[in-house]
């Protein structure tokens, strides 16, 4: 009896084993966050993209783990916290930026990147087509080559009179970006004085520049430290009395006098469902990028009454938001 009940303890403990090339459970899924702002500060973009992954069922700490790195608004950083991630050994690493996108592929690891770009990324060399990008790398990615026309145009429109504009971008934009809307600007008719600066302490004194310059206005480029440090942009752009249009609300929100563009906190939350579909087991390659589909235009009344600006009723019709 005792040499039976050892063989049904045998063969019921063999049973509970999984036998070898069986499925095995793993571990809770890592996706690598890199951020180009603050640690310290609450990013919108950061909360629009844990939204869309609870909309998808992933739970931050509970069936999902965020592995969080932020450069500090110092794109020098990139490189090496993206190796952090890839050395992590995460699944997905998702990111935003020229700059990061760039620091991602140079890593030349094998992990799914999924980004936000606010350029064409087949244009700058990232990707061979939208609709099939093959290798790791996938996302979201914004027209502001053809967004930069009718920035400028939307401008004009609101200063009639206007024919001298200065572009605010940071030094690693890429030359594509700055092309077309030095182009754009050339193309309706005005002067176009190009102000680059490196860091938060170069502002004032771009904007010192493009003010004694007599340029009418400032078109601040796309840029995530931009972007972080939009509060600080709109404060200069009002002290120097420089009317300035961006790609996105959050500056005009911010104070700034008007946007037109995406909504960037949508481009991160659409990055979740690629994240979502590539834990599933899809490859990043057959991921067709997608593009923005809607388009805002948004205006601060109180930023252009501030200004002495009286914005023509037509525009005013065609705006998605007027901030009063």
């Amino acid at each position: 009896m005792r040499l039976i009940g050892l063989a049904v303890l045998l063969a019921l403990s063999l049973t509970s084993v999984p036998h070898v090339g069986e499925a095995q459970p793993t571990g809770t899924p890592r996706i690598g966050y890199l951020g180009n702002g603050k640690s310290t500060v609450v990013s919108a973009q950061a909360e629009a993209f844990r939204r869309g992954l609870r909309e998808l069922g992933w739970i931050e700490g509970q069936t999902v783990t965020i592995e969080y790195r932020w450069a500090e608004e110092n794109p020098d950083r990139l490189p090496a916290l993206v190796g952090e991630l890839v050395q992590a050994k995460v699944n997905v690493i998702v990111l935003a930026g020229t700059a990061a996108i760039r620091a991602a592929k140079e890593a030349k690891s094998a992990i799914p990147i999924v980004f936000v770009s606010l350029a064409d990324p087949v244009t700058l060399g990232f990707v061979p087509s939208l609709a099939r990008p093959g290798g790791n790398m996938t996302g979201v990615a914004s027209e502001f080559e053809e967004l930069a026309t009718k920035q400028l145009q939307l401008l004009k429109e609101a200063i009639p009179n206007l024919s001298r504009v200065a572009l605010l971008c940071r030094p690693e934009i890429a030359p594509i970006v700055l092309t077309a809307a030095e182009a754009a600007a050339r193309k309706l008719g005005l002067t176009v004085r190009t102000l680059k600066v490196a860091e938060v302490a170069e502002f004032e004194s771009a904007f010192k520049t493009a003010r004694s310059e007599r340029a009418g206005a400032i078109h601040v480029l796309p840029s995530p430290y931009f972007n972080a440090q939009r509060a600080r942009l709109a404060e200069l752009a009002a002290r120097y009395r420089l009317p300035a249009i961006y790609e996105f609300r959050n500056y005009v929100e911010d104070g700034g006098l008007m946007s037109y563009g995406p909504s960037i906190d949508e481009m991160f939350h659409r990055m979740a469902s690629y994240v979502d579909r590539i834990l599933k087991g899809a490859k990043p390659g057959d991921l067709p990028i997608e593009r923005p589909t809607k388009f805002e235009l948004v205006i601060n009344l109180q930023t252009a009454k501030a200004l002495g600006l009286t914005i023509p009723q037509t525009l005013l019709l065609r705006a998605d938001q007027v901030i009063q």
